[in-house]
């Protein structure tokens, strides 16, 4: 049995820590709100982020980051992209000893287009013992114990097998690899594509569309990594093209139901203002722009979903827009 804490109760943490309390190990869970903190604690349910999933009565909630730090040999860190410096400048005073850090966000920073590896190198430059889990994982369907599979991957291969074994489940398969940029550039672009996807849903465009935009969406996320050192091959992997495939169809994504609604006309702002849940894919937009300009990175499908997102260029136009460029070879 192994001290855990898990930093983020959102529906991905609290699935984690719903997940690793029941391999045996002692967890506790840092909840941002004090409400809901109590709640989790007397209900045993995370009505908030992860409803009607009854959670163990093991699990230790706790609105203390020094309590969730304490004596901990792995540390989850699940907080959005946005607040996960902040967060985790605020808990690095607590470490005493030389945890095991595991980044399961999924994103990018805003403003400064960094994946979160490189948020927590720059706040903690010393860091070793640091992985990052991604992959195909709605996490209604983990904490259902319904049949799952990602990647936990690092620069050290010692470390990603250690967080394989951790991890690990009869329905929960971890696969160990090697190329952390490439797994964290596809966990956050995959959530551009896939807003771009629900809008192809939501103007009825057909399969056929659906089908072509998945594709052409791996391709820009391809062409980005390698372009910023990545390995072509990680995107052809789960947290590439398994992620993808996943956030572009499955109706538990946040972003391609936001999609789904700025296709039927919906206005972004009342959107973002009815739901409490982070749309990872609203804020990687832009970084996506970003860093496809600074790499020279031809990425159509990320520009047209930035340009419907913030610049009010209309769905309809957007698609028109993708259609008329110049015919080129698919490989370019």
């Amino acid at each position: 049995m192994e001290h855990i804490g898990v930093v983020g109760a959102g529906a991905w943490g609290t699935t984690l820590a719903k997940l690793l309390t029941e391999k045996g190990h002692a967890v506790t869970l840092w909840v941002r709100e004090r409400e809901l903190a109590v709640t989790m604690a007397r209900e045993h349910e995370n009505s908030l982020y992860l409803p009607g999933i009854e959670l163990p009565e093991a699990l230790e909630v706790t609105t203390s980051l020094a309590e969730v730090a304490r004596g901990c040999s792995a540390i989850l860190l699940v907080t959005p992209s946005h607040v996960f410096r902040s967060v985790f400048t605020d808990l690095l005073p607590f470490i005493r000893e030389s945890p095991l850090f595991i980044i399961a966000t999924k994103g990018l920073e805003p403003n400064s287009c960094m994946t979160m590896w490189q948020v927590l190198h720059e706040v903690a430059p010393s860091m070793r013992t640091l992985a990052v889990l991604s992959g195909p994982t709605f996490a209604k369907e983990v904490s259902r114990g319904l049949p799952t599979a990602a990647v936990a991957a690092s620069a050290e291969a010692a470390v990603a097998l250690r967080v394989q074994g951790l991890l690990s489940t009869p329905t929960f398969r971890v696969y160990a690899g090697s190329d952390p940029l490439g797994v964290e550039l596809g966990g956050a672009i995959k959530n551009v594509i896939a807003i771009a996807a629900g809008i192809v849903d939501g103007l009825g465009l057909g399969h056929n569309a659906l089908a072509a935009l998945i594709t052409r969406g791996l391709h820009e996320m391809t062409r980005l990594g390698v372009a910023m050192g990545a390995r072509a091959e990680t995107f052809a992997g789960l947290a590439g093209l398994g992620d993808l495939v996943l956030t572009c169809t499955g109706d538990l994504s946040r972003n391609r139901q936001l999609g789904l609604a700025l296709g039927r006309g919906a206005a972004l702002s009342e959107l973002l203002e009815r739901s409490p849940t982070v749309k990872e894919g609203v804020n990687a937009s832009k970084g996506a722009v970003d860093l496809a300009r600074r790499f020279s990175v031809d990425m159509p499908i990320c520009q047209e979903t930035y340009a419907v997102l913030f610049e009010h260029r209309s769905p309809k136009e957007a698609v028109a827009s993708l259609l008329g460029r110049v015919l080129k070879s698919e490989e370019v």
